[in-house]
C-alpha cells in the first residue's frame, strides 16, 4: 500500500505531511503554487525520501483547478504535457496524478483518459486513478501502469465518485478518514490512498491515518514501476 497528498500548493504544512506520507503529489504550478513552489516542494521531498509525482491541473487559480473548463482534447493533452515536463525537468517523478476537476473529467471521458495516458506512456510513468472509471482503462489501452487510488478523508457517493465538496460531510475528520482508510485497504481494492494536503485540519488527519496504518500492521512504501 502507498499513502500519497497533494502538495506544493502553498497550502501551508507541506513539510509536516512529509513525515507520514510515501508520496507527493507535487503540483506544477498552473492551478496552484508557482514554479519555485515546485521546485522546493519536489527538493524537500528527495531530502525527505518522499517520492514525486506530477499533479498537473487546469490553469484556474481562482477556482484552484475544481471547475470544468471547456478545452479540447488536445488542449488538455497539450496542458498536462507542459506541466509534466516542467517537473519532469526538475528531477524523476513516479507517477502523473491529474488534480481536480481534470481528474474527474478524465476519470468519465475516454478520449481525455486516452490523452492522459499518452503522456504518461511518452514520460514513462504511471497513472493513478479510481478503480471502475476511464483513467485506469485507459491505462490498459496504452499499456501504462495503472494505480488503483482510494480516499481516505473524502465521502463517498454510490457509484464510486467522491462527493462534491459543497455536499456537508464531503470531507472526513480525522477519526472518520483513519476508519475509512483501514476498510478500504481491508478490500484489497486498491493501491495506493489520498490524503488531501489543502483540506482543513489535513496534518491531524495524514496523523491519524498513519497512526492507524501502523497500529493495524499495515505496511506501506513508494509506488513501484
Amino acid at each position: 500500500m502507498n499513502l500519497n497528498s497533494d502538495l506544493g500548493e502553498k497550502a501551508g504544512h507541506d513539510v509536516e505531511i512529509m513525515g507520514f506520507i510515501d508520496s507527493a503529489n507535487v503540483c506544477c504550478g498552473a492551478h496552484a503554487g508557482s514554479p519555485m513552489v515546485t521546485i522546493e516542494t519536489s527538493r524537500v521531498c528527495r531530502e525527505q525520501n518522499v517520492q514525486v509525482g506530477a499533479h498537473p491541473g487546469y490553469d484556474d487559480r481562482e477556482n484552484f483547478g475544481r471547475t470544468e473548463l471547456p478545452l479540447t482534447v488536445d488542449e488538455l493533452e497539450g496542458l498536462v504535457r507542459f506541466q509534466v515536463a516542467a517537473i519532469a525537468a526538475v528531477g524523476p517523478i513516479g507517477y502523473i496524478k491529474a488534480h481536480g476537476a481534470l481528474y474527474h473529467r478524465c476519470q468519465d471521458d475516454p478520449l481525455a483518459a486516452d490523452a492522459l495516458a499518452r503522456v504518461a506512456r511518452d514520460f514513462r510513468v504511471g497513472l493513478m486513478g479510481q478503480p471502475g472509471f476511464e483513467i485506469l482503462a485507459a491505462c490498459k489501452r496504452f499499456g501504462v501502469r495503472g494505480y488503483r487510488e482510494a480516499f481516505a478523508d473524502r465521502a463517498y457517493l454510490a457509484d464510486g465518485r467522491l462527493a462534491p465538496r459543497s455536499q456537508p460531510g464531503s470531507v472526513l475528520a480525522p477519526q472518520a478518514a483513519a476508519e475509512q482508510a483501514l476498510r478500504l485497504i481491508d478490500s484489497g481494492q486498491f493501491d495506493t490512498m489520498c490524503v488531501h494536503g489543502d483540506s482543513p485540519g489535513a496534518v491531524d488527519v495524514a496523523r491519524s491515518i498513519r497512526e492507524a496504518l501502523d497500529r493495524s500492521g499495515v505496511k506501506t512504501g513508494p509506488l513501484g514501476p
